[in-house]
């Protein structure tokens, strides 16, 4: 007859702990997945559904497949819904090239040229974070207003290409870049620009790619500044096409619901894209909680 020993029991109880640990963990991130996952699934169900389907008493699980709402969405004469996708591809794009190199390049200089008002200028970025932006939206317009901007590219993109959080947070990240690498740099004759375009930049690429994937979002995903800039229908981005479709007298649920599904895939394929860089850039940010 044989008996187990009392560390081997203890241990046992902890594996089956652990197995049961795991097992809810598991359980309780799939839950969390398929709810998070709900609303995803009505945008396509009711994409692909027509207006009773989608409004009726009887409701179904599975859409009907109406795969001829994606031609009436373009057909549309009365949205150009395919321009004000590029409209919104381009408006994205630049946002998020310009943000990065005009707030990259101030927060670096914040963080490593030195001169006596730096800090002076530090804070006077963080005031405009403290500055509602309802206050300076009017302003904003009269000057694109005023620069013939109105209905153009210039005026959708130029003024969201500073941000002081975004240079908030180039500050915080090169405060904490290795200097060692750029006074070697400067050991072998590069200057500021040259430490930061051939040291600095190659050596940031996750964070560069986290703040790109947020401010494409948030550029993708803006609506009010393109709804007073963009009068004309050819300059609609795809939010204030989305707007359309929902008027006093009509509302295109079927409609609404493709252009929602087909405008989200740009987001999606970016973030799944740059997920593990959007996790390991905002990390290295040095912000703690």
């Amino acid at each position: 007859m044989t008996t187990t020993a009392p560390h081997q029991v203890g241990k046992q109880r902890k594996g089956a702990r652990g197995v049961l640990g795991n097992t809810g963990l598991y359980v309780s991130v799939g839950i969390a997945a398929l709810l998070f996952l709900v609303p995803f699934y009505l945008i396509v169900r009711n994409a692909l559904s027509t207006d009773p389907e989608i409004t009726g008493e009887n409701w179904k699980l599975l859409p009907s497949f109406q795969w001829s709402n994606i031609s009436e969405l373009f057909d549309d004469p009365t949205v150009e819904f395919g321009r004000s996708m590029v409209n919104s591809l381009v408006v994205a794009v630049s946002t998020t090239l310009g943000t990065l190199l005009v707030c990259s390049l101030a927060g670096y200089g914040l963080a490593r040229i030195p001169y006596k008002h730096a800090n002076k200028v530090f804070y006077a970025v963080l005031a405009t974070l403290m500055v509602p932006t309802a206050v300076t939206f009017v302003p904003s317009f009269v000057l694109v207003s005023s620069l013939g901007w109105v209905d153009t590219y210039r005026g959708l993109i130029i003024p969201g290409l500073f941000s002081g959080f975004t240079c908030f947070l180039f500050r915080q990240y090169f405060l904490g870049f290795p200097k060692e690498l750029e006074e070697a740099a400067r050991v072998d004759g590069l200057g500021y620009w040259g430490a930061y375009w051939r040291i600095v930049v190659p050596n940031s690429l996750n964070f560069f790619a986290a703040i790109a994937t947020i401010t494409f979002i948030s550029a993708w995903n803006s609506f009010l500044w393109p709804l007073v800039i963009g009068q004309d229908p050819g300059s609609w981005t795809v939010q204030i096409a989305l707007s359309s479709f929902m008027t006093n007298q009509t509302v295109n649920f079927h409609l609404i619901f493709m252009a929602t599904a087909i405008s989200i895939l740009p987001l999606v394929f970016v973030f799944l894209f740059l997920q593990r860089w959007l996790v390991q850039g905002i990390a290295q940010t040095g912000i703690k909680g």
